[in-house]
């Protein structure tokens, strides 16, 4: 079966498509933060030509201590989401988690992300792609590639047919994640089109105890080898400063680091588009 393409806005998503680029900081820790990091992967992305969508959460209500930064909140959190995207001229994805909240956050997200640990809630996906909204659905760290075939049909079964998996590490003994690319051509051939999560695939969950840890040294290798097994975009959760990031750290990616990875992964997508 042939890939088919997810279109966000001017951003087509999927077979014979650019690779796509969804970055962001993992939450939105305030107004000012936020807008000058975008702003940065904005410059940085049209002048290298790259699709790009925004990506902050609002909420992240699956933190692994009561005590951890989760962001503004809805009402704030939407309202600076779609100050980015009315001012920048971008599209922006954040992840909901409560199913009370879809309407309100689709009124503003160009995308809605499905986090892993809600992927198999039927309610909760079929309310999602209800809005007609593209949905970026993150593969649960407990399924099997073979499993988003159930998922999916969640989804599509509203009519909605603009779905991404994200493909982002399977449990591989505690507190550790382990990438298996044979999944990217086992999601494809179901005809969605695959992103790579480059930074939760290095992620050490519940690592540091109240917290997760991460690796990201090994960024740069995960995503090379995710561009190369064909997937259709990449996502990364970057930071100016990631040692003092409210919100995983340890796996984000520094700023200053991103040029030198998004030009090498262009070169490889388009080495590799060009072959028969």
């Amino acid at each position: 079966m042939k890939t088919r393409n997810v279109t966000i806005d001017h951003i087509r998503v999927g077979r014979n498509a650019p690779l796509v680029l969804i970055a962001g900081p993992c939450v939105i820790e305030n107004y000012e933060a936020t807008f000058e990091t975008a702003l940065f992967l904005k410059q940085l992305t049209d002048r290298l030509d790259i699709p790009f969508i925004f990506k902050a959460s609002y909420d992240k209500a699956n933190r692994s201590s009561l005590r951890s930064f989760r962001g503004p909140g809805l009402t704030e959190g939407i309202r600076i989401l779609s100050d980015i995207k009315n001012e920048l001229n971008v599209p922006v994805l954040s992840d909901v988690h409560e199913i009370h909240e879809i309407s309100v956050a689709a009124r503003v997200l160009d995308v809605i992300q499905v986090p892993a640990f809600l992927c198999r809630q039927t309610d909760f996906i079929i309310e999602a792609a209800k809005t007609g909204k593209p949905l970026n659905i993150k593969k649960g760290q407990f399924l099997a590639p073979w499993d988003i075939v159930n998922v999916a049909e969640k989804a599509l079964s509203t009519g909605n047919d603009q779905l991404m998996i994200t493909e982002r590490g399977a449990m591989f003994g505690y507190n550790n994640l382990v990438v298996d690319f044979r999944g990217v051509k086992i999601i494809q051939d179901m005809g969605l089109p695959v992103i790579f999560d480059a930074t939760h695939s290095v992620q050490l969950p519940g690592g540091q105890g109240s917290c997760s840890g991460g690796q990201r040294e090994f960024v740069p290798t995960l995503a090379q080898a995710a561009v190369g097994a064909g997937v259709n975009g990449v996502f990364m959760e970057v930071h100016k400063n990631p040692a003092a990031a409210l919100c995983d750290g340890p796996n984000s990616l520094e700023l200053d680091n991103l040029e030198t990875l998004a030009v090498r992964l262009i070169r490889l997508h388009t080495a590799l588009s060009r072959e028969p």
